[in-house]
């Protein structure tokens, strides 16, 4: 391990296990907090680090996410077996110092299980906690903030007090603005602007419709290539929300089980590009051919590009740049605002810039940020006295990340039911809300990723990434029956399920009749818009496949109907699927209130119908939750 001599350099170790980017970022700022307090640092993902490298550090910060069933993030598992090793023992990680941040969902049953687990096995085999942990809640109005915060202003002052600076130095102040390791530069210096200005190089275009995203395929890790089939809006034009039913075929064979997702990778509309050029008079130089370079030679030579997917050699433009990788339209975080005062010359700008970087102002930070859903091109739209440098574009604008969509088909080797694949391909449906309202400002939000979704039209090509499904489905688990929870676009990882169990109960021989019926809850607002594969059910029922399902409508009377209300209004099925039989309960959908309120119906269910008390009806449930009965999986 480093030595904390102050005469030394002191190292930081920053780790992350992440699956939508948010501990990511929040890993980032602990870099930040780390640089400002003279630490050389690190930031990497966890299953880029080996056991040795935490104890050659001074001290290692750790954020991480909790995702399916209480399990690390897909990019963190090889670190937690390596760390689960049955090889190390109790005090092996004695020198290890560390300090770590959960970032949970209490929605959840297992809320910030992922981080309670890792940071107690640090325990466990010796490692010293520098500050106590955190844990933030995305069911909090201020979000992550909230919480991580005031726990990054206690982290700092404890890494003070124990890796105290040498006499004379100072930490970096907040107000001085931290070099990237990497910023961008013209690759041809012919090309380099004179007298501020600079002729474009064009670019042909590759698509036919300028008001579209281009239709390039972009380079993803493990990225696979999937044409659009079909993409079909199946909500009336009258209803108020866009609901896509889209289908993707794989030329390969990829299986995938029920509750795996499929991540689609989205772009920037050329309209929201060419704005974010212009308010930054990059539009001269917007399509010039640029490439990254270390900022200074003192720049750690090892370290990552600031975007994942591309290389260190590769030429690229502004425009591809806030096009493909970068989410222009995302809600900027604290230090966004804190990067910007640097760069304009108006006073009330950079005071009121400075402001939202201001932990006693998190509440205004978030009422001008999160609840109007304010973008990063809107901000600069309204401080338009800020003017980012173009060669720090990458510091300061996080990068897109792909967005993750429940599979509502089965996959099938032979095609048939369920949507599968014959020819050795693999076909995939997903059901998707898209995503468009007007906010408490009165301006008109839509997804970044279900915007570039409905633009798609059949025979496109995208790129895409499988991830397996943290409902961890399998196929011994077919003979019991299965209580299914899924209101709105939830019931597409039930459609999977439904299909999936048919095929699996083919292939074993178990007869349909012989097996107990599986319960579908499903709700939504009208039975004539929004009632989702309606005719799919009655088909299979007809069809003699072991199913009855139960549907919610919320606006079709004057008293609402949610599907807790019908779980209670079936308690009898619904005991016997569950305590009687054995059975799995699967809840998927929006998470918030509703799967809390699923989880109270299923207890007064078991009290009535299993004559419990309140208390033994809860443990039976965390009963459940233990013996992987109670599965989750909420957005």
């Amino acid at each position: 391990m480093a030595s904390t001599n102050t005469q030394q350099a002191r190292r930081a170790l920053v780790v992350y296990g992440s699956e939508t980017g948010n501990a990511q970022d929040v890993a980032e700022e602990l870099g930040r907090l780390a640089v400002r307090l003279r630490f050389d640092t690190e930031v990497a993902e966890l299953d880029a680090v080996t056991l040795k490298q935490l104890l050659q550090n001074d001290v290692v910060l750790i954020a991480i996410s909790t995702s399916g069933q209480g399990e690390l993030p897909p990019n963190s598992q090889k670190f937690w077996r390596a760390l689960r090793s049955a090889r190390l023992r109790p005090g092996s990680l004695q020198q290890m110092k560390f300090a770590s941040f959960g970032l949970g969902d209490t929605s959840y049953p297992k809320y910030n299980w992922a981080h309670r687990k890792l940071y107690n096995r640090l325990i466990q085999l010796g490692a010293q906690p520098v500050s106590d942990r955190g844990e933030s809640d995305e069911q909090q109005p201020e979000g992550i903030d909230g919480s991580f915060v005031p726990w990054s202003i206690t982290l700092r002052q404890r890494l003070l007090e124990q890796y105290p600076l040498r006499s004379g130095t100072d930490p970096i102040p907040d107000d001085v603005l931290l070099d990237p390791n990497w910023i961008l530069d013209f690759t041809d210096t012919s090309s380099k602007p004179q007298n501020g200005d600079c002729s474009p190089i064009p670019i042909p275009s590759t698509n036919g419709d300028a008001t579209l995203p281009p239709p390039d395929l972009l380079s993803i890790p493990a990225g696979l290539i999937a044409k659009i089939t079909s993409n079909t809006r199946i909500t009336p034009q009258t209803h108020w929300q866009d609901v896509r039913h889209l289908a993707l075929t794989i030329p390969s064979p990829h299986p995938y089980t029920p509750g795996s997702t499929l991540t689609i990778y989205p772009k920037n509309f050329p309209v929201d590009v060419d704005e974010f050029l212009s308010v930054q008079n990059w539009t001269p130089i917007a399509d010039t051919p640029l490439h990254f370079i270390p900022s200074s030679p003192a720049a750690p030579p090892n370290s990552s590009l600031p975007l994942r997917n591309i290389k260190p050699s590769e030429t690229i433009t502004l425009r591809q740049l806030l096009t493909n990788h970068l989410d222009i339209l995302s809600i900027p975080r604290r230090s966004f605002f804190a990067q910007l005062a640097h760069y304009t010359s108006d006073p009330f700008h950079r005071e009121r810039l400075l402001e939202f970087t201001d932990p006693q102002y998190i509440d205004e930070l978030y009422d001008y940020t999160t609840r109007p859903r304010r973008s990063i091109l809107e901000v600069l739209q309204e401080f338009e006295s800020v003017k980012i440098p173009w060669q720090k574009l990458c510091s300061l604008v996080p990068g897109m990340r792909g967005r993750q969509f429940s599979i509502a088909s089965a996959y099938n080797e032979g095609g048939g039911d369920g949507v599968g694949v014959g020819g050795g391909g693999t076909n995939v449906e997903l059901l998707i809300a898209i995503v468009k309202y007007k906010t408490v400002i009165k301006r008109l939000r839509q997804g970044v990723c279900t915007r570039y979704i409905a633009a798609l039209t059949p025979d496109a090509e995208i790129s895409v990434t499988l991830q397996p499904g943290g409902l961890n489905v399998t196929q011994k688990e077919t003979e019991r029956p299965v209580v299914m929870i899924g209101p709105g676009t939830g019931v597409a990882p039930m459609r999977s399920l439904v299909y999936q169990r048919a095929q699996w109960r083919r292939s074993l021989s178990l007869a349909d009749e012989a097996v107990s019926k599986d319960l579908l809850f499903f709700g939504c607002r009208n039975a004539e818009a929004d009632y989702f594969f309606k005719d799919e059910w009655e088909r299979l029922i007809r069809d003699g496949v072991p199913l009855e399902v139960f549907a919610a409508f919320s606006r079709d009377q004057r008293q609402k109907v949610y599907v807790q209300d019908l779980v209670r209004q079936e308690p009898a099925k619904v005991y016997d699927a569950l305590a009687k039989k054995d059975g799995i309960v699967y809840i998927c959908g929006s998470s918030g209130k509703m799967p809390q309120a699923i989880r109270e119906a299923l207890i007064e269910v078991f009290q009535s119908e299993g004559e419990m008390e309140r208390e033994d009806a809860e443990k039976y449930l965390v009963g459940m939750e233990k013996s992987g009965r109670y599965k989750q999986e909420t957005w």
